[in-house]
């Protein structure tokens, strides 16, 4: 599993376009995963033959894992007979035993990511109720369940023994320290006795005292996101991983670490929506989708280039103020798997055709689930668009990194005193949430200020430009 972003720990395999015996030729997708921050397609660097999958579809693997082995050269010499007479079995890491070291052999390898220095032992497949061949170096006296973790069903059967330390990756660790659990007391249930995440949660949970309430998930629905809990107890319970995981920790870090002011302004966007309907007939912007929300972009980043200190971010470890002479216009999008916030890169270099282009493309993606990390990275100021769905306005959360946020709510029809008289005109409210490290009263005014200008009276955008 390579790290397919910045920083990334781990990764949930969503699908699988292979199976154990199929062909692979070099650059084809294998598999899709999602990250922390979006779905991404996987590619395998060679050709061979699948010789077996190592984790099953809705399985989260932590950034390093094989998972999946390739026959770069099937049929020869050194491959055992019977080893080539057994058909292909995809075998589940926790139930896969421990095998005798072999000859080094070939191992796949995505592109851009080398093999770690001890890739050469070969897991041996299993059959229904085998069992597991002991290790060759395993210390005499000592059971095999007691060394890996497992029985003979491949079930995790005791933990670590007294004076040896437990088996776990250092987020794991910290983990366990974090929530106050002694490792050497949790039972683990990864590959090779290691101790995962869900086995650090079970040991926290209290035994029950009753019979469980949770009823029994079918097969095929055991990798879907949600366990359902018997009817009596009316609940649905979803894991939290993905998208929504990282959105959860990272609207919380910046919940609690920059300190959110948000301001409202509310005003007649009469002339803008006219506009939208104009250039929708405009030839500049045949093919191109022409909304509300790309004339709220375009206005943010001309009142970002009048008060530039806005486009600025908190380094806390620098102990520095960075402000930034490009803007990569983040757009919070809601998409199947939960809210990301891509971003077009140097939004303000951007004529207006070009930024409805990239508008309209950046949202097509995320609807499709095909953003790229890439795509979510170093991002400078975010739009969300809290109006289609009918909401007024909010008080959005930062996204970290980002000193400043702008929710555009709904337009209405409302009365409105307009030339001296009291008429109907098209109103929305805006909303913009600032770091106050970052960003003083006075400048978050100056540029809220300067956005509902610009919309009030769009002609601005030429002359403010």
């Amino acid at each position: 599993m390579p790290d397919v972003g910045e920083g990334l720990t781990e990764a949930e395999i969503l699908k699988w376009y292979v199976k154990p015996g199929d062909t692979v030729t070099d650059g084809q997708v294998v598999c899709e995963v999602e990250t922390a921050k979006a779905a991404v397609e996987l590619p395998i660097p060679f050709d061979g033959v699948v010789h077996e999958i190592r984790f099953p579809e809705g399985e989260t693997v932590d950034v390093g894992t094989a998972i999946i082995s390739v026959d770069t050269t099937p049929g020869a010499p050194d491959e055992a007979p019977a080893a080539a007479a057994a058909p292909a079995t995809v075998v589940p890491a926790e139930a896969a035993p421990a095998a005798p070291a072999e000859p080094a052999k070939r191992q796949a390898v995505l592109v851009g990511y080398g093999v770690s220095e001890a890739s050469t032992v070969r897991r041996a497949r299993r059959t229904p109720g085998a069992v597991p061949a002991q290790p060759a170096d395993r210390p005499k006296g000592r059971p095999a369940a007691e060394l890996n973790g497992h029985g003979a069903n491949g079930a995790t059967g005791l933990a670590a023994p007294a004076g040896d330390r437990p088996l776990a990756k250092p987020p794991v660790r910290k983990l366990a320290k974090d929530l106050g659990i002694d490792l050497s007391s949790v039972v683990p249930s990864g590959r090779d006795g290691t101790i995962t995440r869900e086995d650090v949660h079970a040991a926290l949970a209290p035994a029950p005292s009753e019979p469980a309430a949770v009823a029994a998930v079918p097969a095929a629905a055991a990798a879907g996101p949600a366990v359902v809990v018997e009817p009596g107890a009316r609940e649905i319970r979803t894991p939290i991983k993905g998208v929504r995981k990282a959105t959860a920790q990272a609207m919380v870090a910046s919940a609690f670490t920059a300190p959110h002011v948000t301001e409202f302004v509310t005003f007649d966007i009469t002339r803008t929506m006219k506009l939208v309907q104009e250039l929708k007939l405009d030839p500049a912007f045949e093919g191109r989708k022409v909304s509300p929300l790309l004339l709220v972009a375009k206005a943010l980043l001309v009142a970002i280039r009048r008060n530039p200190e806005v486009n600025a971010t908190w380094d806390e470890a620098g102990q520095e103020i960075v402000r930034k002479d490009y803007v990569n216009l983040g757009i919070a999008a809601a998409t199947p798997r939960g809210l990301i916030v891509p971003n077009i890169k140097d939004a303000g270099a951007k004529t207006l055709p070009e930024l409805a282009t990239a508008l309209g493309e950046l949202v097509a993606t995320a609807r499709e689930g095909k953003t790229s990390p890439a795509q979510m990275q170093g991002g400078t100021v975010t739009i969300t668009n809290v109006g289609v769905f009918g909401v007024d306005t909010g008080t959005p959360i930062l996204n970290p990194g980002e000193s400043a946020i702008l929710a555009f709510g709904a337009v209405k029809d409302m009365p409105w005193v307009h030339k001296g008289k009291v008429k109907v005109r098209k109103v929305t409210t805006l909303a913009l949430s600032f770091d106050h490290r970052v960003v003083d009263g006075e400048l978050g005014s100056k540029v809220l200020a300067d956005v509902a200008a610009l919309l009030e009276q769009p002609k601005r955008l030429l002359t403010w430009a």
